[in-house]
């Protein structure tokens, strides 16, 4: 018989199971089948300085030149430097997995899309939500915090001009700040002129913030050679709060390179995606570390880790030296850097949303694309909007702790997607039931096929026309089509066995980290329940690193989505650390940020359950083989035309 054809239905039966359903169905890679939906396309106009451009910019904000005055002092001491390796090396782990799922799977929606090709729609829908979460109260944080730093330029707060001055509004005893909310609609303006031109215009700000950090390196080397480095002539040594402590440090500055990933949101407008792509995520990273890494040689090497200013570290050490006037410049690369941090926020957004709209889960007012521009329009003004009215009316900035979230949800979910990429793929492609007919054709087809084979095989030793001698004849009565199918059955079997194993493996691997991570974390627990469920996980998580290792990896994994691309290193290994590391990070962030972060994914879940799953393209979706996909594609372009 031909193939089999499923149809994944959204509704709610008796005992849950389709609800269970329409949270497990999958997508298809958005390819060149993409134009069959209908979609107007974004502009493909960036190459892979663009990509640098954004995720630099996205990366590098004010917050490091505070960041190393506060890690220095608490946790690392002169070992900054190393806490900053640390951490970069740990994002690299992440980077290395975000680059191969963008070059294979190159459309917009960054780490929504990929959950919703490997994972499923309920968890894509949760990482969506979430993503949209991290980004609108992100931009509205880093506009908030332009108008403080803009103060040193006029001498003060009180002696800025009223229209960038925060004013407060005593009947409702609240601090708004226009300056910000300006800032946000004119990026939001400029972000809906076209991608190229925003582009432009961020790698022009991000190149002043590059040449302020520069300057601190530079200068820094020359008063640290002319002073002998007093920083590192301590009696403490490097390590004054021990290894602990420069750990500690590395959980810290982690966050620091939290916007690499805003690269992969703009897979869509890339022109050659294989390979700009990783290349842009590892390009951006690197310099990121590398800048990092030599400030904090520099600053914590001018003066000692214990006299730093917390507020303002590297214009005090600066003016401990006599140039006070380093201020200035050090200042105006702060503000480049929120202003690129501001574009870098914003970018991303619209085409998340976009992406969930044209997947049925939102509006599909979102999914609007300006012909002329070529720019999500409707998205990119909704976000702007919502930012300014955050910006100008709240304080988000003890809200800023739930943007880490979204981030490292993101991060976990795109590890979890390379392992099923390579150890369980999607073997089933959704189609929309307008091809029924299409795909009726194409399984009756491959059923004749079969049919024609198996008689054939079965009359071949008394056919008058075969040209076989009588011996091969006899040789026939076999009927090597039979034993062909039990062999491929016991292939089959033995495949499915591989894949029902690799699939509680990865699942195991994850409850592993979650146990070991959630449990060495927690001191409160009694030590007996702790240290059992440390063993636990840890064993959960080494097993399953074992399995994997051992067991082969998917040979469909070669054909799943766009070939050509970049291959992530060191698989299992690779993903297993990089969810290990971001689930630990997860956990502590703290009670209250998971608190209000709760709420948000609640209002998620009603939105769903409401819209969403009634709404979703693949509600009435037809999954039949990925083997077949193609075809069917080429019958019914065939049927149109």
């Amino acid at each position: 018989m031909g193939f089999l054809v499923d149809s994944h239905k959204g509704g709610c039966g008796v005992g849950g199971g389709g609800c269970f359903r329409s949270l497990t169905r999958r997508k298809q890679v958005d390819s060149v089948h993409s134009k069959a939906h209908g979609h107007h396309q974004l502009a493909k106009e960036l190459s892979v300085l663009h990509l640098i451009a954004i995720g630099v910019g996205s990366t590098i904000g004010a917050g490091v030149y505070i960041l190393v005055g506060t890690v220095a002092r608490e946790h690392s001491g002169p070992a900054l430097f190393i806490s900053f390796l640390v951490a970069g090396i740990a994002a690299a782990l992440s980077a290395f997995c975000y680059a191969e799922l963008a070059s294979r799977c190159p459309s917009a929606g960054s780490a929504y899309h990929y959950s919703y090709i490997c994972v499923g729609e309920g968890v894509a829908w949760l990482i969506g939500w979430a993503l949209i979460l991290e980004y609108t109260i992100g931009g509205s944080a880093v506009a908030r915090g332009i108008s403080p730093n803009l103060a040193l330029f006029f001498g003060g707060q009180d002696n800025l001009p009223t229209f960038l001055a925060r004013q407060h509004i005593p009947g409702l005893d609240v601090v708004v700040d226009p300056c910000a909310a300006v800032l946000v609609l004119v990026v939001t303006g400029l972000l809906c002129v076209g991608i190229k031109e925003s582009t432009l215009a961020q790698a022009i700000v991000t190149s002043i913030n590059v040449c302020a950090m520069i300057f601190i390196i530079i200068a820094g080397t020359y008063l640290g050679f002319k002073t002998g480095w007093a920083g590192y002539e301590l009696p403490t040594g490097y390590f004054p709060f021990g290894v602990d402590g420069m750990l500690a440090g590395s959980a810290t500055v982690f966050f620091a390179y939290i916007g690499f990933d805003s690269v992969a949101s703009t897979a869509e407008e890339v022109k050659n995606p294989q390979r700009d792509l990783p290349l842009g995520i590892g390009l951006a990273l690197s310099i990121c570390c590398s800048l990092y890494m030599l400030v904090s040689v520099v600053i914590v090497g001018l003066v000692p880790y214990y006299a730093m200013d917390p507020d303002t570290p590297i214009s005090s050490a600066f003016a401990v030296h006599g140039m006070q006037w380093a201020a200035y410049l050090i200042t105006a690369g702060a503000v480049m850097a929120l202003c690129s941090t501001l574009m870098g926020s914003m970018l991303p957004q619209p085409r998340i949303l976009m992406a969930m709209a044209r997947d049925g889960l939102l509006p599909s007012f979102f999914s609007d694309v300006n012909r002329s521009t070529q720019v999500p329009v409707k998205s990119t003004l909704v976000t702007g909007f919502g930012a300014a009215v955050l910006s100008f009316f709240m304080d988000v900035s003890q809200l800023a702790g739930m943007v880490s979230v979204g981030t490292l949800l993101a991060f976990t979910m795109v590890a979890v997607s390379v392992l099923i990429l390579r150890y369980v793929p999607p073997d089933e492609v959704p189609f929309p039931s307008s091809l029924q007919e299409t795909i009726d054709s194409v399984s009756l087809r491959y059923s004749s096929q079969d049919v024609y084979e198996d008689k054939a095989a079965i009359h071949a030793g008394t056919s008058k026309d075969s040209k076989l001698p009588l011996l091969g004849k006899a040789k026939t009565i076999e009927y090597p089509s039979l034993v062909k199918q039990e062999a491929q059955s016991n292939f089959v079997l033995n495949e499915g066995k591989r894949r029902e194993i690799a699939g509680w493996t990865i699942a195991a691997t994850c409850i592993g980290a979650v146990l070991l991570t959630y449990a060495a974390s927690n001191l409160s627990l009694p030590s007996p329940l702790r240290f059992t469920t440390c063993g636990v996980g840890g064993a959960l998580l080494l097993s399953g690193l074992i399995v994997l290792t051992c067991i082969e990896q998917d040979d469909a994994r070669h054909s799943f989505g766009h070939s050509g691309g970049f291959i992530c290193p060191f698989v299992p290994l690779l993903p297993i650390v990089c969810i290990l590391v971001n689930i630990y990070l997860l956990i502590n962030l703290g009670a209250a940020t998971w608190t209000r972060v709760s709420v948000w994914l609640i209002v998620g879940v009603l939105v769903y359950v409401f819209y969403g799953r009634r709404h979703s393209s693949l509600l009435d979706a037809v999954y039949v083989p990925a083997s077949h996909a193609d075809e069917i594609y080429r019958s019914s372009g065939e049927s149109l035309a």
